[in-house]
């Protein structure tokens, strides 16, 4: 850990004590940590009352900060650290874990599916930052909540909901990044009557080349185009029964894969297209009955693509390889209240069925003769995903506690010519528990103990061709991941301090992790097989602090720090970030507000054997790396606008193993018009 970080942490802590007795309760309004979060117990509490570290990213956060998508809204945040394979991707690791042992969810729907990857995948950018209300990021936990892959944590993305009785409104927006990096624009129109309210939105978005810091210059190439469109409606049906349809489409094209172009020799190397579909109906209805307070039924269907375009320079063949992934999933929530809300139980079912269709073709450039061969993954693949679950929290003036269970079980289906059709039908059982004591009114240790899992999908299982670096080959006998986390805290919340932060051991069981297959070879290129050989832990923590030290001047700031160990091959487990976080202020004064930002990551010097074969990774490590950023705003009555200064000293950085650096000293415009 280096000493900046442990100096930051330090300073953290006793600035957030000393404030905690020294200021004046009558300084703001609202207590710190009041913010209502429903992602750690799938009901409302407050982030003080909540035994674990989960926290909220606001409207105003999402729109103020500017973040070019969704994993950039994430980066430096408490917890997560996000990795860019390249500009059209981003994938958070949350306390060292990231791929398909993270959980992402939009709207209370699962994103995660059947192909998610291990390691560093594109999926969480196909998600329209402009269409985000909020963001909550629940560390260490999730299985027993939402299911499968929830290993690391949970990260939760909610997008924004006409309201009822506000006539007709809407915004326009649009943004520009010096030196081409970005044109974006977007439109929405909004009607909320009595009993019924519609919204739509479209955004255009066309990226160019990441300028990098003085030393890089352009990454070429690096740029792609987006196209989104979402539409949203709610019906009050009488009775307390609410409806909500929503449907969300994005699409990405030519999204280039920066550092195969620049280490691997290719003339084409890109997702093309990269698409996303969602549409789901929700209905809820809340009432005083103490057995059905809070009812949620959700029928949805997700649709994702993911096209790849490659050709090696000097060769005449363009390989172009599609998979296809539809999603059904059908979900029931009941929330029953007791002793005036004192005891809230949470019970509900889940399904979800994904089909998966591959495809694989090498066309000849010059004859335009296409020959045909088994995609990434046996087509007609299926995953069925069933569970059950329950989860009892109890909220006292002074005890607040939270104890759930899950069963989920999978069928899976894999008909496959080179092992033979197989079907899978794991199983895991998780549990959790989360305790916190309140000492005072402002003060609250926890204990929080939760187990997770993770189903082998049909990525792990099915398989065949060429991943990253390696070729791999499918296998038909593969357990579930497990892990068990132990987690000690302390939340203080007064009118002027907010300071979450924790220390947790995680345990990781039947890890599926790539095996060389001896003395096999194609191409060239080593072949490997997944297997559950790895056992594995990973220790850190993770600290937040908000604090006003004056009406107008607020500062922020959070670390996180994680150190993982492979106990089977008894070296460092791969692509574990370095300590990391952020430091800011921020002061506001009538409507204008300016923000410094300065981020941090410690250079990364324990490399497993896979990231030191990297060739994202270099020689030794990762480097250290800081950034200052400089925001600002000002809102003049229906017209806001918002301007940054990105990288103000012009440093090169990577985030850890990235393939692509971060941006250079760049200015940033954003302006937006409501009515």
């Amino acid at each position: 850990m280096s000493k900046l970080s442990f100096s930051a942490f330090s300073f953290f802590i006793v600035l957030g004590l000393r404030s905690s007795f020294a200021q004046s309760p009558d300084s703001l309004k609202t207590k710190q940590l009041n913010e209502v979060v429903v992602t750690s117990t799938r009901g409302q509490k407050t982030v003080f009352q909540t035994p674990a570290l989960i926290y909220a990213i606001g409207q105003e956060e999402i729109k103020t900060s500017q973040a070019r998508s969704t994993p950039e809204l994430l980066m430096n945040q408490m917890g997560v650290f996000v990795q860019k394979t390249t500009h059209g991707a981003g994938s958070p690791f949350v306390r060292g874990l990231t791929g398909n042992q993270t959980l992402l969810l939009i709207d209370d729907i699962r994103l995660n599916n059947s192909t998610f990857r291990y390691g560093p995948n594109q999926y969480l950018n196909t998600i329209d930052a402009f269409t985000l209300g909020r963001a909550e990021v629940l560390l260490g936990s999730g299985s027993v909540q939402y299911g499968s892959d929830a290993l690391g944590g949970t990260i939760q993305l909610f997008t924004t909901a006409p309201e009822f009785n506000t006539g007709f409104s809407g915004r326009v927006l649009g943004r520009l990044v010096s030196a081409g990096m970005e044109q974006s624009g977007r439109v929405e129109a909004r009607y909320g009557g009595a009993n019924a309210a519609f919204q739509a939105g479209y955004t255009h978005r066309r990226f160019g080349d990441v300028l990098g810091g003085k030393n890089t210059g352009f990454q070429s190439p690096s740029g792609y185009k987006e196209q989104d469109f979402d539409l949203k409606a709610k019906l009050n049906l009488g009775h307390g029964w609410m409806a909500t349809l929503a449907h969300q489409s994005v699409s990405q094209r030519n999204v280039e894969v920066f550092f195969r172009y620049q280490l691997e020799n290719f003339k084409i190397n890109q997702f093309d297209p990269q698409r996303r579909q969602l549409t789901y109906i929700k209905l809820e209805n809340q009432n005083e009955s103490n057995w059905f307070n809070h009812q949620t039924f959700t029928v949805s269907r997700q649709a994702t693509q993911e096209g790849r375009l490659s050709q090696k320079n000097g060769t005449t063949a363009l390989r172009s390889e599609t998979d296809k992934v539809q999603t059904w999933g059908l979900t029931y929530n009941n929330q029953s209240r007791f002793l005036r809300g004192i005891l809230t139980l949470n019970s509900g079912i889940e399904l979800y069925r994904d089909k998966v269709n591959s495809e694989r073709y090498d066309e000849n450039n010059a004859t335009l003769q296409r020959t045909y061969s088994r995609g990434l993954y046996p087509n007609n693949s299926s995953f069925l995903n069933y569970a059950a679950y329950s989860i009892v929290s109890t909220n006292l003036a002074r005890l607040n506690s939270t104890f759930g269970i899950r069963y989920n079980g999978f069928v899976i289906d894999i008909p496959d010519a080179t092992i033979g059709d197989s079907r899978l039908t794991p199983a895991a059982f998780v549990y959790n528990y989360n305790l916190s004591y309140n000492l005072g009114k402002s003060i609250a240790p926890y204990l929080n103990i939760s187990t997770g899992f993770r189903a082998p999908n049909i990525d792990d299982l099915g398989t065949l061709g060429i991943v990253d670096f390696r070729y791999e080959v499918p296998t038909n006998n593969l357990k579930p991941e497990k892990s068990t986390t132990y987690e000690l805290g302390l939340k203080i919340a007064t009118k002027t301090i907010g300071l979450q932060m924790g220390y947790y051991s995680t345990q990781l069981q039947n890890l599926i992790t790539r095996v060389r297959v001896p003395n096999e070879q194609v191409n060239g290129i080593n072949v490997y097989r997944k297997e559950n050989v790895e056992k594995a832990y990973i220790n850190g923590f993770d600290a937040k602090l908000q604090a006003s030290l004056f009406t107008s001047l607020q500062l922020y700031g959070n670390v996180s720090y994680c150190f993982g160990q492979s106990e089977t091959k008894n070296e460092p487990m791969r692509r574990i970030p370095p300590v990391n976080g952020r430091v800011g202020l921020n002061f506001s004064k009538n409507n204008a507000w300016v923000r410094p930002e300065f981020w941090f990551a410690g250079a990364q010097e324990r490399l497993a054997q896979g990231d030191k074969d990297d060739n994202r990774i270099a020689k030794g490590g990762t480097p250290a790396w800081n950034v200052l950023n400089l925001n600002a705003g000002y809102t003049l009555k229906k017209i806001s606008f918002t301007a940054a200064v990105q990288n103000l000293f012009d440093a090169d950085y990577r985030t850890h193993g990235s393939g692509i650096n971060g941006y250079g000293r760049s200015l940033w415009l954003t302006a937006e018009f409501k009515w």
